[in-house]
């Protein structure tokens, strides 16, 4: 035997030697044992192929690697796909708008290394579509992902998020349905419950929601469920039980901005305007989004502070300006801002740019409101019942859609959906709410009887023309002597006396 084969035989022989003493020193394999756990890099990978949040250093780990990866490999396409999507996670969870090109380009890399075939790259661009809310680019990166990998259910969310947005309610339905056919864990609980909330569902809406937090393990997945059954909870005019559900979600996960904001949104409701301020104040301190800044605006403005609310007006402005620089579409922000405690003409002219690129329920309720505005409340009224229609079950709807009837003289309409929106939620809005207030007691009860529109109207019997009326002598009375009265023309005709009896009798002499 030659040394060199010989030398490979003993090699063999020692590694096998070797192998065998290490399997007889693990325990024996148990199927109904759990896999081991992942590293933070593993569960942020894991999150984001999933459409979750994940927490922010496990999204930092899952960067560094693959940034250090790519490095050596800058040719793998996959990894320039998930370093994509995990920028954006990353600039979702942190309201940070630089991450957001960065992704951009990781994702056109991933694509341009691999053209056909790369449904993960495809779903990545549809979701930064959707958080710069362009939805029209949204749903075409979501249908090319869909149309490569049918099967793969990670691209759905993002269609059902570009549809929505889009105001194509028979397009979330086709979604929805190939996302339920496909998965049924804590990610299709959470958007079929925004589904279902979007169609006026509420009750189906609060059964997925708050199933998919109970079943939701990861914390920034957790915080985001319970965040979405606050929302509910606080929709419904219910600002006790929304308050104990962003508390949850804090609790849960500390960093979750969007429950900061809504805590102070409830916490306002209740009456604690101090700490409402202050809970808005840490959520713009953290994420400064320019519908925080706008919120926190109209509670100074309701306080009479009206310094401060002019100083978060202005911040609104920057940072709508900041986040342009990133490609985020704030159009709709901005408008409702410039109807409000603007420039009405300029929001109209804005809005309805918008409107046409996206025509969603959300839209069509700001244009409508800013028409009525700039002082067309005819057209406004036609967008907003449209909204109205097609959109959620809203009070901000109901009550834009009473004022603007009131404005209009259609006042039983008008008292009805100002009831409605206090109805809904009697805290949907610090200066909304007094307003709609203010306006029903300015209309009062409506007239006995009910809406005049209620009845039909009666005939109207035509004018005749009667024939002059004759005078006539009881028989028993004198002799009737020759009229020697002209007689009135029909045209000229007299207004016909009153019959009164006379006061005394004259009776014909006796013969």
């Amino acid at each position: 035997m030659r040394p060199s084969v010989k030398r490979v035989l003993i090699g063999s022989v020692a590694g096998s030697v070797v192998l065998g003493g290490v399997l007889v020193l693990l325990p024996p394999y148990d199927e109904k044992a759990a896999p081991p756990a992942l590293g933070p890099a593993g569960r942020a990978m894991a999150a984001v192929g999933a459409g979750a949040p994940a927490a922010l250093p496990d999204l930092a780990a899952l960067i560094g690697e693959r940034e250090a990866h790519l490095r050596a490999h800058p040719g793998d396409d996959q990894s320039w796909a998930v370093l994509g999507s995990a920028y954006l996670a990353r600039g979702v969870r942190r309201a940070d708008v630089a991450d957001f090109p960065k992704a951009e380009r990781a994702l056109n890399t991933s694509l341009k290394a691999k053209p056909e075939g790369n449904p993960e790259a495809l779903t990545g661009l549809a979701a930064l579509a959707n958080a710069r809310h362009d939805f029209r680019a949204a749903k075409k990166w979501g249908e090319l992902a869909a149309k490569q990998a049918p099967k793969r259910w990670a691209a759905y969310p993002a269609l059902i998020d570009a549809y929505t947005g889009l105001g194509d309610a028979k397009g979330v339905g086709r979604a929805l349905e190939s996302l339920q056919e496909l998965g049924s864990g804590t990610a299709v609980m959470t958007r079929s419950g925004e589904v279902y909330r979007n169609r006026g569902w509420r009750e189906d809406a609060n059964a997925a929601l708050t199933d998919a937090a109970a079943l939701a393990e990861a914390p920034a997945a957790k915080a985001a469920a319970l965040h979405r059954v606050a929302e509910l909870a606080w929709e419904r005019g219910e600002p006790t039980v929304a308050l104990r559900y962003y508390d949850a979600a804090l609790a849960a996960d500390a960093e979750h901005h969007p429950s900061l904001a809504g805590r102070g949104r409830a916490l306002a409701a209740l009456g604690r305007s101090s700490e409402a301020l202050h809970a808005y104040r840490s959520a713009l301190v953290r994420h400064p989004l320019p519908e925080y800044a706008l919120e926190l605006g109209e509670l100074y403005e309701s306080l009479k502070l009206v310094p401060a609310a002019r100083a978060q007006y202005g911040a609104l402005r920057a940072r709508v300006k900041q986040e342009g620089s990133g490609g985020i579409n704030n159009e709709r922000i901005l408008g409702l801002f410039e109807a409000d405690h603007g420039d009405a003409d300029a929001a109209v002219e804005r809005l309805t740019a918008e409107y046409e690129r996206h025509g969603s329920p959300e839209t069509a309720d700001a244009l409508g409101w800013a028409l009525h505005r700039s002082g067309d409340g005819e057209a406004g009224l036609k967008l907003v019942t449209k909204a109205m229609e097609k959109g959620p079950r809203s009070a901000l709807f109901a009550f834009h859609r009473g004022t603007i009837e009131r404005e209009l003289g259609e006042y039983g309409a008008a008292r009805r959906h100002l009831r409605e929106a206090l109805r809904i939620n009697p805290y949907f809005s610090p200066l909304g709410v007094p307003a709609a207030k203010r306006a029903l007691e300015a209309l009062g009860e409506p007239p006995e009887g009910g809406p005049a529109q209620m009845y039909a109207p009666r005939p109207v019997a035509p004018v005749r023309q009667a024939a002059p009326p004759r005078r006539q002598t009881p028989r028993a009375q004198t002799p009737a002597q020759p009229r020697t009265q002209p007689q009135p023309q029909p045209q000229q005709r007299q207004p016909a006396r009153p019959r009164t009896a006379p006061s005394t009798v004259r009776t014909a002499p006796a013969r």
